[in-house]
């Protein structure tokens, strides 16, 4: 009888965590898991069916038990050269996975016990890690919202504003009852926009929006589109002759969280590091109901 994994839950407790990775043999056994099934599958080299692998000691390396060939699981990843424990790359993930506002480098140091230096580069590079499990998505469908924010920047005197110098312009889409895509953009241009939705979201789509002109352009490109006008106070409307309605409250909900994270964890992000981020709340966003699905999936993309 297989033994049920402590991740077949959907919560993904400290506790559990480390019961189910308690030393670098069990982070190693199931890096093994994702990327090869297991201990056993066919050889590369000798051919033989459902060969046994076994870790050698002292290195993160299994051997084919009938030829002797050599099966490094950490091999091309960002794990390869490390000389930080396994475990503590494994928790990391793992605080990424179950954090609400995002993990601060600060915050890395503090947990794992390692230089800042250190701590800042296993951030960013799990970071990558969801863009590299986001890159292979479907392109959104239904009914999508899209809304455009400014992140970062202060003007004089402390004041905060879209006029503010030193913001990024961010995008985000999000389907309704389905997943978020947000993305850098370098202004609110009509092309600009056109091109984002054009690459992210289906043909033949709804579409809600705010009033900005720029988003007049998606009616020709064939899309149902709404808009709902924020200067007359207007934040949803139903539309009688199609039956639906407009609105962009899931991607403005999405907004706050996101500034509300960066102002009290990340204090300010860099334009060269936003999307980055981005991904990484997109990431848990659309995955936040499976906690170690989630982890799962961000030790595949290694």
């Amino acid at each position: 009888m297989t033994k049920r994994s402590p991740s077949a839950s959907p919560e993904f407790s400290v506790r559990e965590f480390f019961a189910r990775f308690p030393n670098e043999d069990a982070c190693l056994e199931h890096i093994m898991a994702v990327r090869f099934g297991g201990t056993r599958f066919t050889c590369p080299k000798c051919g033989v069916v459902d060969a046994t692998f076994h870790k050698l000691a002292n290195r993160r390396t299994y051997s084919c038990s009938h030829c002797g060939h050599h099966v490094n699981p950490t091999a091309g990843t960002i794990l390869h050269d490390t000389r930080t424990p396994l475990v503590s790359w494994f928790y990391a993930m793992y605080l990424f996975c179950t954090t609400r506002h995002g993990v601060s480098g600060k915050e890395l140091q503090r947990q794992l016990g390692v230089t800042y230096k250190t701590a800042y580069r296993i951030g960013q590079q799990i970071r990558d890690l969801t863009m590299k499990a986001q890159s292979f998505d479907a392109l959104l469908a239904g009914h999508v919202e899209l809304d455009e924010a400014y992140v970062g920047g202060r003007r004089s005197g402390g004041k905060r504003g879209r006029g503010a110098p030193g913001k990024t312009i961010v995008m985000g889409l999000a389907e309704r009852g389905g997943n978020m895509k947000a993305v850098v953009i370098p202004n609110v241009k009509k092309d600009t926009l056109r091109d984002v939705v054009l690459d992210n979201v289906e043909a033949g789509s709804v579409v809600s929006t705010d009033e900005l002109y720029s988003y007049n352009l998606l009616t020709g490109d064939g899309f149902l589109h709404g808009a709902v006008k924020h200067g007359r106070k207007e934040y949803s409307h139903y539309d009688y002759r199609s039956g639906e309605t407009f609105h962009v409250n899931t991607v403005e909900g999405f907004w706050r969280l996101f500034k509300a994270s960066v102002r009290s964890t990340h204090v300010q992000i860099s334009a060269k590091h936003m999307q980055r981020y981005l991904s990484e709340f997109t990431f848990r966003a659309n995955h936040r109901a499976r906690v170690n699905g989630m982890f799962d999936l961000l030790v595949g993309a290694l």
